[in-house]
């Protein structure tokens, strides 16, 4: 502006307005020039901008709303949001959490405090048995991975965390087909909340105490309930999706001995032949899915494949120079929406309009695992 107010004093105020354009331009231009693409090939403010809009709405949704003032911790909004957030603190340059994130760890953290208080997700009463024992061993394992994650970054286990892994280990189960893992809530919608997802559930399990700091995971006290665990997830393997066994991979990647080293072996085979040609992975290609109103799954890539396998990918060693985790990668840095900063993927249960807030609830998960994927990559 004062380099145009002198240019239009000393040639006139035509020649002011005409230069003052100009060198709006040139300056817009050194300025692209002198920033550049992003050499990550992806935006991660605006990745960050997508999750903590979407984190501030659930908290804020009546629906999510639960007793003593807190919500319940989605499988598709919440909790990859707390898995996902602080990774972007280093390419952001942060020190401390959002404001979102502290509003879920605090809900969190109420709701451990007052476990024996606070009314399960899905009562039985209001929902149906068996809603309150899946309910609880659900959230248990989702309050111990928020927690897990949060005393990761502090640099030791706090007295909250532990009694959430309390909570966690009370409700293993010891007999039937669920012995070593959790009751888990279903209401039938694929990928998280169905017949199959105890064994997701199992791996966020694993994922909590393989994060948790002060070497949790070698803890003597908890020793039993791994190897019940481990052979959890070693007899009900054949059984599951390759979804469920991705996950397992990730998991593995955390916890010693949680599957054996042929098993891991074949799941990255696997997850390779199921590539697709533009590199990417589609969420429809991890099980045998079939939406209830009948249309179409879309075989589209799709950022929560692509970022969960890319995830697994390279937690258990795949090479960084694998040319297929390269091209997966890829695809992720060249699919983020621009305009929402948010990646693509459609629900497995319904056609639901992209743009509705249940419409995102795939692509919340989208965008948390390809920020971890990427931000993974080396």
């Amino acid at each position: 502006m004062l380099k145009s107010t002198l240019l239009g004093a000393r040639f006139g105020p035509r020649a002011g307005l005409v230069l003052s354009a100009c060198s709006l331009a040139l300056i817009v231009a050194a300025g692209l020039r002198a920033e550049g693409p992003d050499p990550r090939g992806w935006d991660p403010k605006a990745a960050a901008a997508y999750l903590d809009q979407r984190a501030e709405w659930w908290s804020t949704w009546p629906n999510a709303a639960r007793d003593h003032g807190t919500f319940c911790v989605s499988c598709h909004t919440a909790a990859p949001y707390a898995l996902a957030r602080p990774a972007l603190r280093r390419p952001l340059g942060e020190h401390d959490r959002s404001a979102p994130e502290t509003r879920l760890v605090d809900n969190v953290l109420t709701r451990v405090r007052l476990w024996k208080d606070v009314a399960p997700f899905y009562p039985d009463q209001t929902r149906g048995l068996p809603k309150s024992s899946e309910s609880r061993g659900t959230e248990s394992i989702l309050n111990a991975l928020v927690l897990a994650g949060r005393d990761a970054e502090r640099g030791h286990m706090t007295d909250e965390g532990r009694a959430a892994f309390g909570n966690m280990w009370a409700l293993q189960m010891k007999t039937d087909a669920l012995a070593g893992a959790w009751a888990w809530l279903n209401f039938h919608y694929e990928p998280w909340e169905s017949n199959d997802a105890p064994y997701f559930g199992a791996s966020l399990a694993a994922l909590a105490v393989g994060t948790a700091p002060d070497a949790y995971a070698e803890s003597a006290d908890i020793q039993d309930n791994l190897k019940l665990l481990r052979t959890y997830f070693q007899r009900e393997f054949d059984r599951q999706p390759l979804f469920n066994r991705v996950m397992v991979l990730w998991a593995s990647s955390r916890v010693k001995d949680l599957i054996q080293p042929a098993t891991r072996a074949s799941i990255v085979d696997a997850a390779f032949a199921t590539q697709q040609d533009d590199g990417g992975w589609s969420t429809a290609s991890l099980g045998a899915w079939k939406r209830v109103d009948g249309s179409a799954l879309d075989r589209r890539s799709d950022g929560y494949a692509t970022g969960l396998v890319t995830l697994a990918l390279q937690q258990a060693g795949v090479a960084a120079t694998n040319a297929q985790l390269v091209r997966g990668l890829d695809w992720l840095r060249t699919h983020q929406n621009p305009a929402t900063g948010q990646w693509p993927a459609s629900s497995l249960n319904k056609e639901r309009d992209p743009a509705s807030d249940a419409g995102k609830f795939m692509s919340d998960a989208a965008t948390a695992y390809a920020v971890l994927a990427l931000t993974s990559a080396k």
